[in-house]
């Protein structure tokens, strides 16, 4: 027999730490390679984490709710000497039913055993309930964050946890807030906890306590509208060629491919080319730095059963076809009402759309995903009577309308761009080619 370290998995580009939100498996449960043992959340998605080898799951060394940095052993496996495909033997131990721990340790790889002898971790001083995890005790240290400051960070991990991301989020505005030595106000910063109102509870009334994904949207949500001046421009676009063409191959198409095909794929490719026009909507802030992104990588809003948000992101959304773009948005939809995307997939977004037209809206005033500088809602397309120009003269039809609400940070985009952008926009729409091959 051998032990095997179980580390946490590297979920993305730029993932550098999971909480553990539950584990699937107890200690001594035997274990299948690639059986999922626990649930990992990061600030981008909740996933399962498989089995890196087969065995018996020996020891728990990371605790439900507690934030473990990549690369980090979280459990260690015993399993057979010759191990599975893709793991480390360690020294050899005896097969006894349990091991005590000192046993273990002696055992176990170096990393792991300077975890399992440590003592359990000292409750925190910092004046609430909260665990602090090491990283974010490190932070606080080297910023010279005080007991009660930490304490006053709002967090959106499980049980209201202290992220990195919500010490960094405080700690980029912290700079700019000045605290006068006489004196005891603090002017609020942009993750610091909003005041709050008091709120008047009559019988029946139920109380719902947030889950963390609704936490991290009503933070993001707030933050973005402090960080971003923002500014909506409507257009209202013609789309009758598209919707009489999609009428004519829908049938069709989902006999070929077996999924229906949506507006969503014609909005998408309409934004990418507009963005190739306008590259200088395609950008991030950074201080007092515009960052000009080379790739036009798009965020689809997508409604959740739970009721919450998310946004996967198609990358080089300009180098897709319709077929490509309809299969593209439909598998990460369907993943992402069952969970199953990946954190790469909902990172590295420069632009985003969102369908409010699909619950029967006919525009929206959408807020900013940071750290893009602008947004697109799209509403719901309705018949309306129009004059049309023909060249027998102009004449009253029937024409299939929506509109365009673009919300964009005035900080770096101006009313010109912001406008000429959704207009051009439209115009790809109105222009679409209704002899179009799928």
């Amino acid at each position: 027999m051998a032990l095997v370290e179980m580390v946490m998995p590297k979920m993305g580009e730029s993932i550098i730490e999971g909480t553990i939100l539950t584990w699937l498996k107890k200690e001594g449960d035997l274990i299948e390679q690639d059986e999922s043992v626990l649930e990992v959340a990061t600030d981008k998605v909740d996933t399962e984490v498989p089995a890196i080898a087969g065995g018996i799951l020996k020891k728990i060394l990371a605790k439900e709710g507690e934030v473990v940095a990549v690369g980090v052993p979280i459990a260690v496996i015993e399993t057979e000497a010759n191990g599975s495909a893709g793991t480390t033997p360690t020294t050899s131990t005896p097969t006894e039913s349990s091991v005590e721990k000192s046993e273990l340790i002696a055992a176990a790889p170096s990393h792991t055993a300077a975890i399992l002898s440590q003592e359990n971790p000292e409750p925190n001083n910092f004046g609430d309930d909260r665990f602090y995890s090491p990283l974010v005790l490190s932070i606080a240290k080297n910023e010279k964050i005080s007991q009660m400051e930490l304490s006053s960070i709002s967090g959106t991990g499980k049980s209201g946890r202290v992220t990195k991301q919500d010490i960094l989020e405080y700690l980029r505005t912290r700079e700019d807030i000045k605290i006068p030595a006489i004196t005891q106000v603090v002017k609020p910063s942009a993750s610091a906890p909003m005041p709050r109102v008091e709120v008047g509870i009559s019988a029946g009334d139920e109380i719902i306590e947030m889950d963390r994904m609704r936490k991290m949207i009503s933070q993001r949500m707030i933050d973005s509208k402090r960080i971003s001046a923002h500014v909506t421009s409507f257009v209202e676009a013609d789309v009758t060629n598209i919707v009489l063409w999609r009428n004519k191959v829908k049938d069709a198409y989902k006999k070929k491919e077996g999924e229906a095909l949506t507006f969503t794929p014609f909005f998408i490719q309409a934004v990418a080319r507009a963005i190739k026009d306008f590259p200088m909507i395609n950008i991030s802030v950074d201080g007092e730095k515009i960052i000009k992104k080379k790739d036009i990588n798009v965020g689809v809003a997508v409604a959740l059963p739970s009721g919450n948000l998310i946004v996967p992101v198609i990358r080089n959304s300009d180098q897709y076809n319709l077929t490509g773009l309809s299969k593209k948005i439909n598998d990460l939809a369907l993943r992402a009402r069952n969970n199953k995307l990946s954190p790469d997939e909902l990172s590295g977004g420069t632009y985003t759309v969102s369908n409010v037209g699909s619950f029967g809206n006919v525009m929206g005033t959408p807020i900013i995903m940071q750290p893009q500088v602008a947004i697109l809602a799209v509403g719901a397309i309705t018949k309306k009577p129009a004059v049309v120009e023909t060249p027998t003269g102009d004449v009253i039809a029937i024409r299939h309308k929506m509109f365009l609400s673009h919300s964009y940070d005035h900080r770096v985009v101006d009313g010109s761009l912001g406008g000429m952008f959704v207009r051009r926009v439209a115009d790809y729409l109105e222009a679409f080619d209704l002899n179009t091959e799928l």
